[in-house]
């Protein structure tokens, strides 16, 4: 069973979630704005939790809900939200995505729109003979990798759905679905504000682009995050970043 990751104020659980803490999660729970101080914040797809209890440790928010549909990952969730120190501010729902959406909008006035949305979503195409790698990833790990776990565009439609006029969307993707990710945003009135492309080392190509959303159509804030210097070797650009998560950093 894969042991339990320490942070500095809380402690994720994983063993029974498909996709493990990662550096992506790490990325998008510490760099997502909060500058205009939300109230309320939904994190969509939340596995362990992890991004939703880095708003919660970074954030005033009095109200932090999450989706998750995979029944293991949304009781570890869960688990891992009621041991935490904010676990008065943290709900998770156990369903699908657009059913989410659906009940949000049938309910009408009785729920207020969100001020952030985040989401660390699926991004790996399957592969076109899938039973070739059956004992590589599990069945659950592929679901939550895979493209059609969350379509971008079903995504991106329930934001422009939930989020308040004010409110911003943060998420992280491969660099290489930057470009068609705006586009789709921009189908759904969501404008970039704010892209940082993110390199391992500086000698390797960008990976992946953590990008903030909004109603309004401004210039983008572009910049560029480099996260070694060699192998655990950090730059202090990363350090400055995770420095009040990461027990060693």
């Amino acid at each position: 069973m894969k042991e339990p990751f320490k942070f500095k104020q809380f402690t994720i659980h994983q063993g029974r979630c498909a996709m493990k803490v990662g550096t992506d999660g790490v990325l998008l729970g510490a760099w997502t704005p909060l500058k205009n101080g939300p109230a309320t914040i939904l994190d969509i797809g939340a596995g362990t939790g992890l991004v939703a209890l880095m708003l919660a440790q970074r954030s005033d928010a009095f109200s932090i809900d999450a989706v998750e549909l995979d029944p293991d990952a949304y009781e570890q969730c869960v688990e891992n939200f009621e041991a935490s120190p904010w676990a008065d501010r943290l709900f998770c729902y156990h369903t699908d995505w657009m059913e989410f959406v659906r009940e949000f909008i049938e309910d009408g006035e009785s729920h207020d729109k969100y001020n952030l949305i985040v989401s660390n979503p699926p991004f790996y195409k399957p592969p076109k003979t899938p039973s070739k790698v059956g004992r590589f990833m599990a069945e659950a790990r592929m679901q939550a990798r895979f493209f059609e776990a969350l379509p971008f565009e079903e995504l991106l439609n329930g934001v422009s759905s939930l989020l308040s006029d004010a409110g911003t969307f943060s998420t992280i993707i491969p660099f290489s679905e930057e470009m068609g990710f705006i586009t789709l945003a921009e189908a759904c009135k969501l404008y970039p504000n704010r892209i940082t492309r993110v390199k391992g080392n500086s000698t390797t190509g960008i990976k992946r682009s953590l990008l903030e959303f909004s109603f309004h159509e401004i210039e983008p804030r572009i910049e560029e995050l480099t996260i070694e210097l060699e192998r655990h070797i950090y730059t202090q650009e990363y350090i400055d970043l995770t420095k009040d998560f990461y027990l060693k950093m």
